[in-house]
């Protein structure tokens, strides 16, 4: 039996800080299954979960402009950080057998769709 949920929707912020574990920078991969296990748990109850992905465990975009990297390119490398976080949560929500879909703002079919307001 489903349990009564109170939201049948929800948006989850996830930090890229928050997918390093213990590490000083990267992905844990003992985090990222702890974190699609619950997001697991919560599926299963029938609600239809929408993940924002950070990437400051990759790249900041303002970091990078310190380093004299030009403020429009800092932001892109940091857009790029979050699809691979994007990517390295759909590939273990999907053997968990979470149908997901990867969507950004930067074109890039060969691994993800296009964002589409109405899609989203």
């Amino acid at each position: 039996m489903v349990a009564e949920v109170k939201y049948r929707r929800i948006l989850l912020k996830l930090s890229g800080e928050g997918l390093m574990g213990q590490k000083d920078y990267g992905i844990d991969p003992e985090t990222i299954d702890r974190i699609c296990t619950e997001i697991a748990d919560i599926h299963s109850l029938g609600v239809e979960i929408s993940l924002v992905i950070g990437a400051g465990n990759i790249f900041r975009g303002m970091a990078g402009t310190t380093i004299g990297v030009e403020r429009t390119s800092a932001d892109y490398m940091g857009m790029l950080a979050t699809v691979i976080n994007a990517l390295a949560m759909q590939s273990v929500l999907e053997l968990k057998n979470i149908p997901t879909r990867v969507q950004s703002a930067i074109p890039m079919e060969t691994v993800c769709e296009p964002y589409i307001r109405r899609r989203a």
